[in-house]
């Protein structure tokens, strides 16, 4: 990281303690606070004496300096609450107004770095989480995300954006990211080069594919693409309407022809400046260890490089146990080029590991989903978010229980995607099945509900959102998802296939409880 711009995060860092400090006595209101504390990565919680920080993870790395800081953060402030994010970072909940900024120091010696998690900025960047060890990727692409990261790190106090700017690197092999609807997303091709698809992005209204404006580009040459990208919405953004504040409305107001032009312009304008080039990055060289026995578990991945395994735990709604961080640094510690990968499925992959290690790694995470639809999405929830409408979280826990209970065979329903609010924050629209948080008028009261869609995709090549508009009460989700499950497994079929053979019957359970 680059000396002189940690060393202003410090001193941002001391101010902002006099900020929270002035909040936490009340002499500040949530609006005013909210937009000083997301630049840092903090917000206060709904309970506004308690606070959560994001720590950014670029790529979704957690390496060994980071995991054993997290551990050590966990234990010493006796954190109770540790959350897996959809933008792959690691937020600690129920802080309290003096924790936050120390915290916030700490973590800058093991290369964390919390600013820009929140707010009007560059959030984290994002890389297929298993990039460098994947079967079938084009090439590795997290020394590019982590290239990015430091970029936009450096120029992130000098520009003022309408509102947020996400980025993700997807390694070719499958997009799990969702480069094909992130602001800017970069797809790494066989040939070497990545195709660049921008302005897209999920949201309660107008979510939006990316526009497609290079097929070709040059990996050393990404950071023109990307100061291209600022430099177009904060030219065409929309500064006055907040809600309209996201680079996918440029597509409305450029058209996608218009929006293309200009930002092809824009990046000829700064390659033409010069500056920006990356030079001197390869990515690491393949581990080579002597590799002996195998391993046949769900869970672990054979990698490509032979006899290493890359395994995967899921915890329950990504909420990591407390005791997890310790658990894993302990096992990884003393393994040759052994780290964690956060996904933005809220899922953990334990990469470079032999067959005897990943044996060791399945027990250690043995509390892990079991199933698919176990490793379903949900955000924290309206117990916790200031913007949540509903209780995500708890829902997940009912009707995963209530799955369990009725022995509903694993594929018949799907892995399930729950924002409690429309922010998306799971991602709901892109999910197979997907719920919404709202509310539903039931003898002309409101009472809790979620709208519920269908058919979305974020598969390489067939990505798509789904579509209806099936308003269920929370009350019934459990009902409902075990009568789908149990139709399914009595014919035989996985989720897939059943919901494209029987979609009348489907239509026909869904329609009882909506």
């Amino acid at each position: 990281m680059n000396d002189q711009w940690t060393s202003t995060f410090r001193t941002e860092i001391e101010s902002f303690q006099e900020t929270i400090g002035a909040f936490d006595r009340g002499e500040l209101d949530r609006k005013a606070y909210k937009g000083i504390s997301g630049g840092l990565g903090s917000y206060a919680q709904r309970d506004p004496s308690r606070h959560m920080l994001r720590l950014r993870m670029p790529g979704g790395r957690l390496t060994l300096e980071r995991l054993k800081f997290l551990a050590e953060t966990v234990e010493r402030e006796k954190v109770d609450r540790i959350k897996l994010t959809t933008c792959e970072t690691i937020q600690l909940h129920d802080l309290t107004a003096g924790q936050v900024p120390e915290i916030m120091k700490a973590a800058i010696d093991s290369t964390i770095l919390t600013k820009g998690g929140g707010g009007d900025n560059p959030r984290n960047v994002m890389a297929s989480p298993l990039s460098g060890v994947q079967s079938g990727e084009a090439f590795d692409v997290m020394p590019y995300a982590e290239a990015v990261t430091e970029y936009l790190l450096s120029i992130c106090r000098d520009i003022h954006m309408p509102r947020k700017l996400k980025i993700a690197f997807c390694n070719g092999a499958d997009d799990c990211v969702h480069s094909a609807f992130r602001d800017m997303g970069f797809l790494a091709q066989t040939d070497g080069t990545f195709a660049l698809r921008i302005a897209g992005g999920l949201g309660a209204a107008r979510p939006s594919m990316g526009v497609l404006v290079d097929e070709a580009v040059n990996p050393k040459e990404i950071l023109y693409y990307v100061r291209a990208m600022v430099d177009t919405f904060c030219a065409h953004g929309d500064y006055e309407n907040r809600a309209r504040a996201r680079t996918r409305y440029m597509q409305d107001t450029l058209g996608p022809d218009g929006l293309k032009d200009a930002f092809l312009k824009n990046a000829a304008a700064r390659k033409a400046e010069g500056g920006l080039d990356i030079t001197g990055l390869e990515a690491p060289a393949g581990i080579a260890r002597d590799n002996t026995g195998t391993v046949k578990h769900p869970r672990a991945i054979p990698q490509k490089q032979p006899g290493l395994y890359a395994v995967q735990y899921h915890p329950i709604g990504g909420l990591l146990p407390i005791e997890k961080p310790r658990q894993l640094y302990e096992l990884l510690k003393d393994i040759p080029g052994a780290e964690v990968r956060i996904a933005p499925n809220e899922t953990l992959y334990l990469i470079n590991l032999t067959a005897a290690e990943a044996e060791k790694a399945l027990a250690v995470t043995s509390d892990s989903a079991q199933t698919e639809f176990e490793c379903s999405v949900a955000c924290i929830g309206a117990t916790t978010c200031q913007q949540g409408v509903r209780d995500s979280q708890g829902v997940l826990q009912a009707v995963v229980n209530a799955v369990r209970a009725a022995g509903i065979p694993d594929g018949a329903l799907p892995k399930i995607c729950i924002s409690g609010c429309p922010s998306s924050c799971a991602a709901h629209q892109a999910g197979a099945m997907g719920f919404q948080g709202g509310v539903k008028l039931v003898d002309k009261k409101p009472e809790p509900a979620f709208k519920m869609t269908l058919g979305g995709s974020d598969q390489l090549g067939a990505a798509r959102f789904g579509e209806g508009s099936a308003a269920i009460l929370e009350t019934d989700l459990p009902a409902l998802l075990v009568e789908l499950g149990q139709a399914a497994a009595a014919a035989g079929q996985n989720w897939a296939q059943w919901s494209q053979d029987h979609a009348q019957e489907r239509d026909s359970i869904i329609a009882k409880y909506a």
